[in-house]
């Protein structure tokens, strides 16, 4: 069965998702589409780089993951396909794959297209796609790219008895999502206490394992499905409730 999924900021209200999705099946009316998200943020790479990367494993081997944000069209910008970890990749070069991976894939393909309308992205995804599930060589998807766009997000700030962290996600749910992992998390905290600071809110001094350990509208804090440290409120709002925003910093203490 051959997977195709889609991560754009095209939105659900126009027609620009069905569009590609239509052109795709009339091209293999046998694939299996899934829409991971059409409602990324406009042009908001950074949220679309920690979608994909927290998705694309959950899919089978051989599945082929198309990004559609902030394109831009044109003689020096290009649309890429990427073959990585055994999953194919296909999106534009504006730096959203070097947010997505922790290291930047070796090789990256240019992909050819002629359209010169404003939307020519049904042309270049369904040419992907044919190549890819062709018996051609992927390397002949187009000229490698010698100098891919590269992009560099905030890394926390790590001490003996200290990380600075800060905001990378705010879900639906919204919950606060930091560029903090557990593995990290863990190596510093080496079995010591913590305290959580946040704006100038009381520090958490205790982690959960699921939100329901704390009464309604306490907050805690949690390792996610995706091991990355997070901010939540029991049935509430924390990032509307607790002020924070993308990109705020916060400070953990072990002790």
């Amino acid at each position: 069965m051959n997977i195709i999924t889609l991560t754009t900021d095209l939105g659900d209200h126009d027609y620009y998702a069905g569009m590609i999705k239509g052109a795709l099946l009339c091209t293999n009316p046998a694939l299996n589409i899934v829409d991971i998200t059409h409602r990324i943020e406009t042009y908001n790479i950074v949220e679309a780089s920690f979608v994909l990367a927290n998705v694309y494993k959950n899919f089978p081997k051989g599945s082929i993951h198309i990004v559609s944000v902030n394109n831009f069209y044109g003689k020096e910008k290009q649309f890429v396909a990427i073959e990585h970890e055994g999953y194919y990749f296909i999106g534009p070069d504006n730096g959203i794959f070097s947010l997505t991976f922790n290291a930047m894939p070796e090789k990256m393909y240019a992909i050819p297209y002629k359209d010169k309308s404003t939307f020519p992205l049904n042309e270049i995804f369904t040419y992907s796609v044919a190549h890819i599930l062709s018996e051609k060589p992927f390397t002949e998807i187009g000229e490698l790219v010698e100098t891919p766009t590269q992009r560099i997000t905030l890394q926390p700030v790590i001490g003996k008895s200290q990380i600075r962290g800060s905001v990378i996600h705010i879900d639906n749910y919204d919950n606060v999502i930091l560029n903090i992992k557990k593995d990290l998390f863990r190596r510093v905290q080496s079995g010591r206490s913590f305290s959580l600071f946040f704006k100038r809110y009381d520090p958490i001094k205790s982690l959960s394992e699921q939100y329901s350990d704390v009464p309604i509208g306490e907050t805690l804090c949690l390792f996610n499905a995706a091991d990355y440290l997070e901010i939540a409120i029991n049935m509430g709002k924390a990032s509307s409730l607790l002020g924070l925003k993308i990109d705020d910093t916060v400070q953990i203490d072990f002790h």
